[in-house]
């Protein structure tokens, strides 16, 4: 499987890494950047090549992972699906505009193709899938970031809330922060409850999510370490991207 990648920051940097120890059994085929050096200098590293349009990334492309930004989810991933190429798109809060997101599902049914969505850096996805098929009463999700994390800049040890509202809210006015509001919103069908803290007693990204439904309770909390090159984004989400890439080529999977 040829996999072309759109976006060439920290999660495709991670991948190249991924690729180069021997953890990432696909071929890490093109490289696609609006800054053509970030492309030539990932590809370079696993022989790869850059594409130059997102034409000739869909024409060499047996799936394409986005990981670039929302806007690149909005006016690159139809075109993507209209060429019937699957797609794994890492920026997910471009899917809570509903009428964007049922238009991508129509396109993607027209045209054969596939979108998967990475679990990102939480845990309890697969849980909260199943528990989706009874009722679900309430979801929410408290995330707590370094200040740096969250592009804040201020002195003293005291928390600051920056947002409290539901994940469609918070998509929009933290678009590269918050992606996990997104992936749990969609997981279990309720546009969650979301409260985001600067912290600054804090070193992890940390998310807490709190499920209740007639499956009884769940709750999670995942602190994970930031990326090395981009602090506003964890580590697990790369790794979460890989894992994903993996699975796809597996003969023997693993959860749902």
């Amino acid at each position: 499987m040829k996999v072309g990648i759109m976006g060439c920051g920290s999660i495709a940097n991670t991948l190249v890494n991924f690729k180069l120890e021997g953890k990432l059994n696909v071929d890490l085929a093109y490289f696609y950047d609006l800054d053509v050096e970030s492309a030539k200098d990932l590809a370079e590293k696993v022989n790869a090549n850059v594409a130059y349009s997102l034409e000739e990334l869909i024409e060499n492309s047996d799936l394409i992972l986005e990981s670039a930004a929302q806007a690149a989810v909005r006016s690159s991933v139809p075109q993507i699906l209209e060429s019937g190429t699957n797609v794994i798109i890492m920026s997910v809060g471009a899917l809570l505009d509903e009428e964007f997101r049922l238009n991508l599902e129509k396109i993607a049914k027209d045209n054969n193709a596939t979108i998967y969505l990475p679990t990102g850096a939480i845990t309890g996805i697969d849980t909260v899938k199943a528990a989706r098929l009874g009722e679900i009463e309430s979801v929410s999700l408290v995330t707590r970031k370094p200040p740096i994390s969250l592009g804040q800049d201020f002195e003293g040890d005291e928390e600051k809330v920056l947002f409290e509202g539901k994940a469609s809210d918070a998509v929009n006015k933290f678009p590269k922060n918050i992606n996990v509001s997104s992936t749990l919103s969609l997981a279990s069908g309720m546009d969650a409850d979301v409260k985001i803290i600067a912290d600054p007693k804090i070193k992890n990204n940390t998310h807490e999510i709190r499920i209740k439904g007639t499956f009884g309770e769940l709750v999670t909390i995942t602190s994970n370490v930031s990326s090395p090159d981009n602090p506003k984004t964890s580590l697990l989400a790369a790794f979460s991207a890989a894992s994903l890439l993996n699975k796809l080529s597996e003969t023997i999977q693993i959860g749902s």
